[in-house]
């Protein structure tokens, strides 16, 4: 089955150069292409395409609100090609197929294509209605200007730094400036738990939990590292025990 594809820019050079692209694909039919956002809104809702490629700022309403107003079970597959970078982070928790940096070749756009291709797949296999639901593999960061891509069992724990968090890694670390709040609802569905105020740690790197004096605890973890567990989150010993 043809991936059925729309292309939404505003800019007409930009079309064409990925019409050009999509029409060496077998795989791939160009159903439609449109420039700007409430036009995308209305063409994706009237033509219900598998694949768009979406550009991040157009007349109207920007890429993430073309997004926001379709329904979450009805959404296609997003690749966004664009020439801003800076919207990289919340158009992956959108859960965007990926993200294509203007200019970029015809390889580079391929790997953003098989990628689609993939998560395609994916919805269209069916599931035993007991299956637990897919859990994001990775999550995208912003550190001095780059987009870093994690895997969750990478991260050990997360350490709060004043306006910033520090990512501590299995190899190296990473500073964000990020909230502690925003950090963990981002990690929430990953195997992260917040144990106290200022850390979050992966499930995964807990390697015991000790008794501490007046009836408190501290969270030890693989590498060494002890952290206290706040009296309110002592509810979580079980989940942490499983983890």
């Amino acid at each position: 089955m043809k991936i059925r594809t729309l292309i939404v820019d505003d800019e007409p050079l930009a079309r064409d150069r990925l019409r050009g692209f999509l029409r060496a694909e077998p795989d791939v039919d160009l159903i439609g292409e449109c420039g700007s956002g409430p036009e995308a809104v209305a063409l994706i809702k009237a033509a219900t395409p598998d694949l768009v490629f979406l550009d991040m700022q157009m007349p109207g309403c920007d890429g993430l609100q073309v997004i926001a107003q379709l329904p979450e079970d009805r959404r296609p597959a997003i690749i966004f090609a664009t020439a801003h970078e800076k919207f990289a982070v919340d158009a992956f928790d959108l859960a965007a197929a990926d993200y294509l940096l203007k200019p970029f070749d015809r390889d580079r756009f391929q790997q953003a294509l098989r990628r689609a291709q993939d998560q395609l797949q994916r919805l269209r296999t069916p599931e035993s209605p007991a299956a637990p639901a897919p859990r994001a593999d990775r999550i995208t960061v912003k550190a001095d200007g780059r987009l870093v891509f994690l895997k969750p069992e990478e991260i050990v724990r997360v350490e709060a730094a004043d306006n910033y968090v520090m990512l501590h890694l299995v190899a190296g670390r990473l500073m964000l400036r990020e909230t502690m709040a925003a950090i963990e609802t981002r990690l929430g569905t990953l195997n992260f738990a917040r144990v106290n105020r200022s850390a979050i740690v992966h499930l995964g790197q807990i390697r015991e939990i000790q008794p501490a004096l007046h009836g408190d605890y501290t969270v030890v973890l693989r590498d060494g590292t002890k952290l206290p567990l706040s009296r309110s989150l002592r509810g979580r010993l079980d989940r942490f025990a499983g983890g």
